[in-house]
């Protein structure tokens, strides 16, 4: 249809411009004299030269404008732009990625390490096309702070609509007994970018770290909140956003926070604190130990390191018997005064001993656990590889 409109605007333009080039080859006003004939190839002569004139006309006119009006761009920006991830997620603060180009080229104060997707390579790669230095940053990932998927939560009502949690948020708050819950109809699987999230067969989203960027447009797209970013080394969270009282909450919902209490009490670093029938865990305070996930009873905090490092003792052990006094299990053991040792079988890898330890005589990467080196190491051979 568009085809057809286009050739009958030309064709007209056609007609409209050799009856203008006809009317001044007859002669326009009194005296005009008619003709039997009318000498084709004068008109057609006469018609290319009028439009011959006319785009000179217009030529020179948009060649004026254009060096008239032309903003100079610095040749920084476009290497800036071919470096960026050109995800347009909006991770940075700015609207796109020329749009950050420009700022960190134009701008000392905008940092060269705001492109998440594009990671610590396209990071050093803007700092050295601006001058300045790209500091190094903690990877960040999504994390989903719900685990009420379909077989362990209440819905109010079934809902028919459309398959999305934006307006399943708009038949009266959705569907979920729970109104802080995840609805489970895939948005935020939709709007990744990469790739990172996928739903489970319980219907709740599911991060791939590998290939999650920190970019946040899941955070922005979920209604109600559950999904947050969260720096990578912060690995054990109250995954419930729950404020309802703790009965309230049970019959909602198997696995929510009910406000026991139990992970301010077993925690060693106070990190854990209860405020509006929530436990929520201070990440500046928490040493990833995960005693709270251990303790709690409706397993609403989830400890994402699978498996973590054995505690051993190294030979500047003084035998002050510190460790055995904050182990939670029980592992070490020794005489005063002399070194000790921790049973491989009790210990949990919960770095205690630790950071309790005055001469720093207790090893174990607790808060560098296989996974996340794992993962940090499959995004840099994809990062070389492209």
């Amino acid at each position: 249809m568009k085809t057809k409109s286009s050739v009958k605007i030309f064709i007209c333009a056609v007609i409209l411009v050799l009856s203008c080039a006809t009317v001044l080859y007859a002669g326009v006003g009194g005296g005009v004299e008619g003709k039997e004939k009318v000498d084709i190839i004068s008109l057609i002569k006469w018609t290319l030269i009028f439009l011959a004139g006319l785009g000179t006309v217009f030529g020179l006119g948009i060649a004026f404008a254009a060096k008239r009006f032309a903003v100079e761009i610095d040749p920084r920006v476009e290497k800036v732009v071919d470096v960026l991830a050109h995800a347009h997620c909006g991770a940075c603060g700015y609207a796109g990625c020329e749009q950050y180009a420009e700022a960190v080229v134009k701008n000392p104060d905008v940092s060269p390490n705001l492109c998440i997707p594009a990671g610590a390579k396209g990071a050093e790669a803007v700092a050295r096309i601006t001058g300045k230095i790209a500091e190094i940053r903690e990877p960040q990932f999504a994390r989903i702070m719900c685990q009420g998927g379909s077989s362990r939560s209440v819905k109010r009502f079934t809902y028919e609509g459309v398959r999305d949690c934006r307006a399943a948020m708009l038949a009266g708050g959705g569907d979920k007994a729970c109104r802080y819950g995840c609805l489970g109809y895939g948005t935020c699987s939709r709007v990744c970018p990469f790739g990172a999230i996928a739903m489970t067969d319980d219907n709740l989203p599911f991060v791939d770290i590998t290939k999650c960027t920190g970019c946040r447009k899941c955070e922005q797209a979920c209604p109600t909140k559950v999904i947050e970013v969260l720096p990578a080394s912060k690995q054990v969270l109250v995954t419930c956003h729950s404020k309802d009282k703790g009965g309230d909450t049970r019959k909602n919902c198997e696995i929510g926070c009910i406000a026991c209490g139990i992970c301010v009490k077993v925690c060693p670093f106070d990190a854990p604190s209860l405020e509006n029938n929530l436990s929520r865990i201070d990440i500046s305070k928490c040493k990833v130990c995960g005693q709270c996930a251990l303790k709690c009873p409706t397993k609403a905090i989830t400890d994402f390191i699978p498996k973590r490092s054995k505690a051993f003792v190294m030979d500047n052990c003084i035998g002050c018997q510190i460790c055995a006094k904050v182990c939670p299990v029980d592992a070490p053991s020794g005489e005063l005064k002399k070194k000790h040792v921790i049973n491989a079988e009790r210990c949990i890898g919960c770095g205690i001993c630790t950071a309790k330890c005055p001469v720093q005589a207790i090893d174990g990467t607790f808060n560098a656990p296989e996974v996340f080196e794992a993962a940090a190491a499959k995004k840099l051979k994809k990062t070389d590889a492209a």
